[in-house]
């Protein structure tokens, strides 16, 4: 239960910085690059207490804009949400 706890506990921070990270207009580039790779961090924790292998690996190379780091991050947010998917949906069988 106490595992259960902290997986709930570390989407709903992923989703608080994902949907601050979007409210936000006048956000800084690198306060949108920060709160992406917060978003990759915190999923990257609910999997590792889930007992997942987890890579938060992030290629930056040849991503000069923050447009395109904060892309980067979300595609690896996008890739470890399909793990979390799986890895639910094994849990709950």
């Amino acid at each position: 239960m106490n595992k259960f706890n902290k997986t709930i506990l570390a989407l709903l921070a992923a989703s608080v910085m994902t949907t601050s990270a979007f409210a936000s207009s006048d956000e800084s580039s690198t306060d949108r690059i920060q709160s992406a790779k917060g978003s990759v961090e915190a999923l990257a924790v609910t999997l590792e207490n889930m007992g997942a292998n987890v890579d938060t690996s992030v290629n930056l190379k040849g991503a000069y804009t923050a447009d395109q780091k904060v892309s980067r991050y979300n595609a690896k947010h996008a890739e470890l949400q399909t793990q979390f998917d799986a890895l639910h949906a094994q849990t709950a069988e």
